[in-house]
C-alpha cells in the first residue's frame, strides 16, 4: 500500500496535472489498498474490470498533449443504488441482484465527462433505507476506526471507502443523513446540497425535494472540487439551482474565520446527545473561538419536526417503490417496513408536514438574519455496534423510532438548505464524530469553507485501517 491512495482529491489532481504521477499509478494504488483491505471493511461492493485501461487511456491522451478535465484520473466510488452502465447496481436489494444499467445516471456522466475513474460501486442499505450499512447481497460495511462498528448509512460504503484511502470521491445520496451520518461516523466531510444543485437523473420522483444526490470526500476542497465538475441544471429535471457566477473551490480556498458569526445548539432534535460526542463538538466549537470566530450558545428545540419527517418520508418511500410495490414481500424487514407505513399516511399529516417546514424555513430566515451558520453535532452518538440496526438508547434514553436517533441530521433536511458534517475530533475511545454546518439558501461554498477551517483546526489522523 502506497500513500498515494491516501492524498487528498486535490493534490492528486496538482500531481496528474503537473504529469509528476499518472493515472495508472494512482489507480494501482488504490486498487492495491481495496485488495489488502476491503475483505475486513466490505465497502466495495462491484469493482470495475476496466478502471486501470480507462487510466491508461487517460495517460495516452495527456502524452499526447490534449486538455485535462477537471476530475482527470480521480478514483471515484458510485453509491449502488446510482446506475452505472455496464456495472452491476443492486440497490443493495437480493431482487436487483443481477441487474446491469444500460446507461449511466446523471452525475455518474459528469463525473466521467470530468475525467473521473469510476474505481467500482459503494455498499449501501437496501435502496438506501438506514443509518446501518449492510444487506442480504453483500453484507456490512465496517468502520475503519474499528471495525467491530458501524460506518454509518446509508452511504456507508463511500465513506469506508474514503477513511480507509480506496478512492478520493465518493458519491452518495441524502435523504436523513445519509451524507452526514456515515461521513460524521467515518472521520471524513460530507456535504447535503441544496436540492436541484446536482440533478438526480433518472428518478421515478422528478419533484423529490427530499433526497439529494452529492459527494463526500476526505476535505471541504475535495468536496468543493465534485461540485464544481457535476453541480448545474439539466433540462431533464425541473430542480435546479443557480451555479453561474460560484466558484466553488475558490470560495472555500479564499475564505476567513475571522468575524463569522455562529449559533450553536449542542441538541437541536430534542432526543440528547451522549457525553463523549457532546465533548468533542464543544472543542471543536471552542477551537473556533480561539481562532477568530464569534460563537453564541442558542436554544433550537426543533423536536417538532420529527413526526413531520416521518410522514413524508413515507410519501418518499412510495413514491420512489410505486412501481415495484409487486417486490414488496420480497423486500427486507427495513424497507418494506417503511413502505408499508408510508402506504398508512394520511393526506392531513401530509399537509400538516408541509406546514411544518414552513415554520423551520421561517425559523432558519431568522437566525440567519443574526448568524452567518448555524452548528449543531451530526449525531447524538459515536459509532455503535455494526450487528445493530440502530442504537437502543441516546443520552439514556430509549427510542422511539428505529431512525430516531439520526433526528439531529433529518430534522434539518426538511429545511432544504446546504449542510455540511465535518470530523470534529475523537472520542475517548478514538472513535471520531462530526459536527453539522448549516448554511443559508446556496450555501454550499459557505458551509464548505467553514468545514475547511474546522478541518485545520482540529485535524484527524487517519484510522488504523487508513494507515
Amino acid at each position: 500500500m502506497t500513500e498515494l491512495a491516501t492524498l487528498s482529491a486535490v493534490e492528486m489532481r496538482r500531481l496528474l496535472e503537473r504529469q509528476e504521477i499518472t493515472a495508472e499509478s494512482l489507480i494501482q494504488s488504490c486498487l492495491q489498498r481495496i485488495e489488502a483491505l476491503d475483505g475486513r471493511i466490505g465497502a466495495i461492493c462491484t469493482l470495475s474490470d476496466t478502471a486501470l485501461e480507462e487510466a491508461r487511456e487517460l495517460d495516452r491522451k495527456t502524452a499526447a498533449g490534449e486538455p485535462q478535465g477537471l476530475l482527470h484520473g480521480l478514483p471515484v466510488g458510485i453509491k449502488d443504488v446510482t446506475e452505472t452502465a455496464g456495472m452491476r447496481t443492486t440497490y443493495g436489494s437480493t431482487v436487483y441482484a443481477d441487474n446491469v444499467p444500460s446507461q449511466d445516471a446523471l452525475v455518474v456522466e459528469r463525473l466521467r465527462k470530468a475525467g473521473a475513474i469510476i474505481l467500482g460501486k459503494t455498499n449501501t442499505p437496501e435502496f438506501a433505507t438506514g443509518g446501518n450499512t449492510f444487506n442480504e447481497v453483500f453484507g456490512r460495511t465496517r468502520n475503519p476506526w474499528n471495525l467491530e462498528r458501524s460506518a454509518g448509512g446509508s452511504t456507508g460504503g463511500g465513506a469506508a471507502a474514503l477513511a480507509s484511502g480506496m478512492i478520493a470521491l465518493a458519491q452518495g445520496t441524502d435523504l436523513g443523513g445519509s451524507l452526514r451520518i456515515p461521513a460524521g461516523f467515518c472521520g471524513v466531510v460530507g456535504l447535503r446540497p441544496s436540492p436541484g444543485l446536482v440533478p438526480t437523473i433518472p428518478s421515478d420522483f422528478h419533484w423529490d425535494t427530499y433526497q439529494v444526490s452529492g459527494f463526500m470526500a476526505r476535505t471541504a476542497e475535495d468536496v468543493a472540487l465534485a461540485l464544481a465538475a457535476t453541480a448545474g441544471p439539466t433540462p431533464r429535471s425541473p430542480l435546479y439551482q443557480p451555479v453561474v457566477g460560484r466558484d466553488f473551490l475558490g470560495r472555500v480556498r479564499d475564505s476567513t474565520l475571522q468575524g463569522t458569526r455562529f449559533a450553536y445548539c449542542p441538541d437541536v432534535a430534542g432526543i440528547g446527545v451522549d457525553a463523549s460526542v457532546r465533548q468533542v463538538c464543544q472543542r471543536a466549537v471552542d477551537a473556533m473561538r480561539r481562532a477568530g470566530a464569534e460563537v453564541e450558545d442558542i436554544e433550537l428545540d426543533l423536536s417538532f419536526a420529527r413526526r413531520p419527517f416521518l410522514a413524508l418520508r413515507g410519501l418518499w418511500m412510495v413514491a420512489q417503490q410505486m412501481g415495484r410495490l409487486e417486490h414488496l414481500d420480497q423486500f427486507g424487514e427495513n424497507l418494506a417496513g417503511n413502505i408499508r407505513a408510508g402506504l398508512e399516511v394520511t393526506s392531513s399529516a401530509l399537509a400538516e408536514a408541509e406546514r411544518t417546514r414552513t415554520r423551520l424555513w421561517d425559523i432558519f430566515y431568522d437566525l440567519f438574519q443574526r448568524y452567518d451558520h448555524v452548528l449543531t453535532p451530526t449525531l447524538p452518538v459515536a459509532p455503535f455496534d455494526v450487528e445493530m440496526n440502530y442504537p437502543a438508547t441516546v443520552g439514556g434514553k430509549p427510542m422511539e423510532t428505529y431512525i430516531d436517533w439520526v433526528a439531529t441530521t433529518f430534522v434539518l433536511t426538511l429545511t432544504g438548505l446546504p449542510v455540511a458534517s465535518v470530523p470534529s475530533g475523537l472520542d475517548a475511545d478514538g472513535l471520531p464524530a462530526g459536527l453539522q454546518i448549516v448554511a443559508p439558501p446556496q450555501g454550499e461554498e459557505a458551509a464548505l469553507a467553514v468545514a475547511r477551517w474546522v478541518q485545520e483546526l482540529v485535524p484527524l489522523p487517519a484510522p488504523p485501517l487508513g494507515r
